[in-house]
């Protein structure tokens, strides 16, 4: 095994500045070694705020010749494709964003190639390190509602109202509000409900972009979902949501015969989960054991705290065990995704099986 990890970072992104760089840069047992990104200037400025001794504007070169064990891409979705299997070419272990791909037989490739290599491979779902959402899911597996019933799951912001063009809500680059919050909501209900089986969606475009004209995708999706259990879930999405009290919104509420869970995910700091079991309603809050050392009003120093996101990755590599959310997570979303613009254009509901 290593005694560190080289790492190369693909994006120059706020995200990568705000979220990947600084968790990375956090493990004491990682070398941040490069960065590549299309603005020369913007990547000089983010290699020298986190000391990255090499700077490229073509991932093949970087990939090529930075001496690298391992990349995180945070490109736009239609680049993931190419820049994965670039990299699991090179035996390089990879993170990449979600959505993993544009659609599942990439995904499935990325996710084959990267098991027959033997290479460390993770999708970037935010969530599934932070706190409130993982007692959720602890909730829900250790049968706080009993027997599901149903699942309603809601993620609405105002994202797509900023800016007249956003290569997430062109079609011949993403998949719209599906392709990039629909990922977080489907991989929750897959961790807390199970395998989906079949899906069922009708999608929107709402906004007009006459300022420049492009192939929309859908800024609002609702879907249908079955489980293999027989379990339904509504799913509703949308970047086209004008601002109320909150811009963004986000529930997750559960049935099942023995109870309800309901939560109130906008804003990880500030997390409301309540349950009602034999007619009684209580509050759930989320025990400071599973916080750790972060502080619950920082939520997201989890990932320079704790082993979460690329820390995570970088552990697995130096240990050489399995990793969570992976490559095969990131397929079983996009099938869904798939599934769900299928299901727009025929009108039919898609099975999985």
């Amino acid at each position: 095994m290593p005694e560190r990890v080289r790492v190369g970072m693909i994006g120059t992104s706020w995200w990568a500045d705000g979220r990947l760089l600084p968790n990375l840069k956090s493990h004491p047992r990682a070398t941040l070694a490069a960065i590549c990104g299309r603005d020369p200037t913007r990547a000089a400025a983010l290699a020298k705020k986190y000391d990255i001794p090499q700077v490229y504007d073509d991932y093949r070169a970087m990939l090529a010749r930075a001496g690298l064990d391992a990349v995180v891409i945070a490109a736009p979705d239609d680049l993931h494709f190419a820049m994965t299997m670039a990299a699991l070419d090179r035996g390089l272990h990879v993170v990449c964003e979600k959505p993993l791909a544009t659609n599942a037989q990439q995904s499935r490739q990325m996710y084959e190639k990267a098991e027959a290599a033997g290479l460390k491979h993770m999708v970037f779902f935010t969530n599934r390190w932070l706190p409130p959402y993982q007692y959720l899911a602890h909730l829900m597996a250790e049968g706080y509602v009993g027997r599901i019933h149903d699942c309603t799951l809601v993620y609405l912001s105002s994202f797509g109202l900023r800016d007249p063009y956003m290569w997430r809500l062109d079609r011949t680059r993403a998949n719209g509000a599906l392709g990039d919050i629909g990922p977080h909501m489907i991989d929750l209900a897959r961790w807390t409900c199970g395998e989906i089986r079949s899906v069922s969606a009708r999608l929107a475009v709402n906004l007009r972009r006459d300022e420049r004209p492009f192939q929309p995708a859908n800024d609002a999706a609702m879907l249908l979902l079955e489980f293999a259990t027989g379990v339904q879930a509504f799913m509703h999405l949308a970047h086209s949501t004008p601002p109320g009290a909150r811009e963004y919104q986000q529930q997750f509420v559960a049935h099942g015969d023995a109870g309800t869970l309901e939560a109130d995910l906008a804003d990880p700091a500030r997390v409301e989960i309540h349950g009602t079991r034999a007619g009684r309603r209580e509050h759930l809050p989320v025990p400071a054991e599973w916080w750790g050392e972060t502080d619950p009003a920082k939520p997201y120093d989890v990932f320079e705290r704790q082993a979460a996101g690329c820390r995570a990755f970088v552990d697995a590599i130096l240990e050489n065990r399995p990793l969570s959310p992976n490559f095969y997570d990131g397929l079983k979303v996009q099938e869904v995704i798939d599934a769900a613009l299928e299901s727009h254009r025929t009108g039919c509901t898609v099975s999985l099986d």
